[in-house]
């Protein structure tokens, strides 16, 4: 049986380091709230100075802040070169999504979102793994676009698809490094700011209703996700679907 202060260990990540690409915004930003909050030392990410600066005065004090170009590898190498030791990496960054019928789709568009979103991703794990320590993990996003796309949706669809067959290729890879993914249903989040906030709220209600929950999911319904991935010590290789059972409906 678990002594009182064993079970408080496991169930927080105080003492823990975590760093989070793209953790200035949505979910990433919910994340770092609910680490910080467990007393986790968080390390947040962006590429654009005003949004790690907004992240870092809504954070708790002391707390880091790093300006970085995801889609860089120079970047992303001297990042991790510097940073030191950590336990968790988080990647959530993206643009808002690509939304677009298949003939009318700009390739050169196309492909800075796999760019980011999961060139990015690679060059996370590639780097920053080394730097993680016994008992820390990698935790990739996807969404449920990869298993139930709807048109206009041929590039979110692969780029999800793809960052989960690497989540499972890096927990072989990585071993005994644990790496996992979160497949996000529909947030409520700044990934949907491309349109306008009337037809926005429209879409959140309309697609809520639908849901077997009843409603769209929040940031802070992410953020639990991946904390539960950083505490758990057994899984790797897997995608946790946090949809509001949209792929049930």
């Amino acid at each position: 049986m678990l002594k009182p202060e064993q079970s408080d260990r496991r169930s927080t990540l105080r003492g823990k380091r975590v760093i989070l690409l793209g953790g200035t915004s949505g979910v990433g930003f919910a994340t770092a709230e609910a680490a910080a909050r467990e007393g986790a030392s968080v390390v947040v990410v962006s590429s654009r100075k005003e949004k790690v600066d907004n992240a870092i005065s809504r954070l708790p004090q002391g707390l880091e802040g790093h300006v970085v170009d995801l889609s860089s590898e120079e970047q992303v190498r001297a990042f991790f070169s510097q940073i030191g030791e950590f336990d968790h990496l988080v990647f959530s960054a993206g643009e808002s999504l690509l939304v677009e019928n298949l003939s009318t789709i700009d390739m050169e568009t196309a492909r800075r979102f796999f760019n980011l979103r999961y060139w990015g991703a690679f060059m996370a794990a590639k780097y920053g793994s080394e730097n993680i320590r016994h008992g820390g993990s990698i935790i990739l996003t996807s969404g449920v676009a990869g298993v139930r796309p709807q048109k206009g949706f041929t590039v979110a669809a692969s780029i999800c698809s793809a960052v989960e067959a690497l989540t499972r290729a890096l927990a072989v890879e990585l071993s005994p490094l644990r790496v996992n993914a979160v497949s996000f249903g529909l947030m409520r989040t700044e990934l949907w700011n491309g349109i306008p906030e009337e037809d926005r709220n429209v879409m959140y209600e309309t697609a809520g209703k639908a849901l077997p929950i009843g409603r769209v999911g929040e940031p802070e319904d992410a953020a639990e996700a991946f904390l539960y991935l950083m505490r758990e010590k057994y899984s790797t290789g897997q995608t946790i679907v946090v949809d509001g059972g949209s792929t049930l409906v």
